[in-house]
Order: structure tokens, then sequence, then C-alpha cells
């Protein structure tokens, strides 16, 4: 259990909203929806009210230190179904890339698998105190695009099971691609954070405002006492309820 589940969810009741994808740069086709998940009503492009305030901001801090440059959305929300999708294909992915068959794996080997995946994806737990990020709303996973529309190089892809996806990666690499790589992942968590995103310790692309998460990377900075503790905003989204 990751350590970030202890942290109690006050609900909010705040409703998913689109966001306009006209004002961002988005992923299309969608990476998952393109593998075969489904999202029944909602697109992958929809979050909470406040946090799409906080996005707009976010850009707009962006804007501010590079004219022309946007944020580019990569994923936002997904039902349980989505994140129950995405992990069995990762692990599918993780298996057969190290020369496994899933059907005579044994119980050991398939631990060992999964420990690979939920390093970097939330297991789907059905349980409404230990919601996936994604799945309340709240969780966005995005990187940058530069005055022309391309894609900054950030040193790794989305969701690239390796340690060239922690943040830091490339902090104290000497190279100048490296050191390039970092100054653009600083940049965009820089743009986050002014708006009170924080970011995932082993994600460079995955930020969050007001979920678990969130909370207890608060927790974890103001650990002094000073600050009242945070707790979480956004729990589970209702997959049965309608988004419009």
């Amino acid at each position: 259990m990751k350590p970030h589940y202890s942290i109690p969810i006050a609900e909010c009741g705040e409703p998913l909203v689109p966001i306009p994808l006209e004002q961002f740069a988005w992923v299309s086709p969608h990476p998952y929806m393109a593998l075969g998940a489904t999202y029944g009503d909602r697109s992958p492009f929809f979050v909470r009210q406040t946090v799409l305030k906080r996005l707009r901001k976010a850009q707009y801090y962006l804007q501010k230190q590079r004219s022309g440059w946007r944020l580019q959305i990569f994923d936002v929300y997904r039902p349980l179904s989505v994140q129950q999708f995405m992990v069995d294909y990762t692990f599918q992915a993780v298996a057969a890339k190290a020369g496994l068959e899933t059907t005579i794996m044994t119980e050991a080997k398939r631990q060992e698998v999964l420990e690979q995946v939920y390093e970097f994806w939330a297991a789907p737990l059905v349980d409404p105190a230990t919601p996936p990020p994604h799945s309340t709303g709240a969780a966005i996973d995005l990187t940058l695009v530069n005055e022309i529309g391309k894609p900054v190089e950030m040193g790794s892809v989305i969701d690239e099971l390796s340690s060239r996806s922690y943040p830091n990666y490339f902090a104290n690499n000497v190279g100048m691609d490296d050191q390039r790589y970092h100054s653009h992942r600083e940049l965009l968590c820089q743009s986050m954070e002014a708006a009170g995103f924080l970011r995932h310790p082993k994600e460079w692309w995955h930020f969050s405002y007001g979920d678990q998460l969130w909370a207890w990377l608060y927790r974890q900075a103001n650990s002094d006492g000073l600050a009242e503790p945070a707790i979480a905003h956004y729990g589970q989204v209702e997959e049965t309820a309608r988004s419009i």
C-alpha cells in the first residue's frame, strides 16, 4: 500500500468538467484509447473544476517564461476500468519484454512483474478510500510544446518504466543534452507548482492538485508542523454519473 493512501478524503463534490482543448496542446489520438481502452460517456480530457482553473494558471506562468509555449495534455481522467485495462496492458508488455509467458508464469515471477508495473501505475483498487489518482479527476499527465507546436525533449517518453522517468534523473549529468532535458523538466515543474500542483516523486510528467498524493506530498514538504496538515478534496469519481 502506497503511503499517500493513508491521507483522509473529504470529498468536496466538485464536478468534472471538459478541458477546453483549444486552449492547450493535446495528444491525438489519445494513447490509451488507441490501445482499445473505453471511457464510456466521458472523455479522458475531463478534470475537476478547480483543477482546470489551476491548469490555466500554470500555462499562463509557462508563457511568461517561454512565449508561445503551451502545456500538452497527455491524459487526465481515467475510470477504474481504464486503470485496470492499462495495468493489464503494461503487465503483458513487461512480461513479453522479459520473454515470459503469462499463462504459465509462477506466482513469484508474477509478483516480480507486478512490482515493476506498480512502481509507475496505481493499482485499480475499488476501495473508495484508496482511489487511483487519475480516477479522482485531480491528476494530470502532461508535457510541453514549443512555439511551433513541437514537443519539447524531456529525456524519456511519458509512461516509460525506467529510472529515466524519475524527475531528477538528469540533474547531475554534465552532458548538454542531459542538462537540457533537466531544464525542460524543471520548467514544467515550476509552471505547475506556480499554480499549486505537486509532482509525482517518480514521474516527471504527473502532477496533481487536491488528491491524496497531493496532500501527502504537501505534508512531506511542510513536516515542520507550521502548516495545517492537508487532506484530499477529491475522491473516486462515480462512473455511473454523467459529466455533462
